[in-house]
């Protein structure tokens, strides 16, 4: 029997791939129902992020295989880097400086156990 996977992509979040790794750790492995616990008490900017597309595929996994939140596993979960927006700031003495505003793409696989 085939698993059955569902997957979840989120692109061009405006949070550090960096940053949002660390909440993607968290939740690597566990069950829905305790990543969805853990993320309600982070204290992160990228833990709403990560809760919504968990949620979403919930959802989906809902409409494809009738299953539950109890029957879901978090298999996969990484941070990839989106395209960089470059802005620029004044500085002293007339220079210009670089400001890199990073951005990320979250890939999320969850399988029914």
């Amino acid at each position: 029997m085939e698993e059955k996977i569902v997957k979840v992509k989120v692109k061009n979040i405006a949070e550090s791939p960096l940053k949002l790794r660390l909440v993607a750790d968290l939740v690597r492995e566990k069950k829905v129902e305790e990543a969805l616990d853990l993320l309600q008490l982070t204290n992160k900017k990228g833990a709403p992020i990560v809760k919504k597309a968990l949620l979403s595929g919930v959802a989906n996994a809902r409409d494809l295989f009738s299953v539950d939140k109890e029957d879901l596993i978090v298999k996969s979960i990484f941070v990839d880097a989106s395209p960089t927006l470059k802005r620029t700031m004044f500085n002293s003495r007339g220079r210009v400086s670089r400001i890199d505003k990073r951005r990320s793409n979250l890939n999320l696989e969850l399988k029914v156990k």
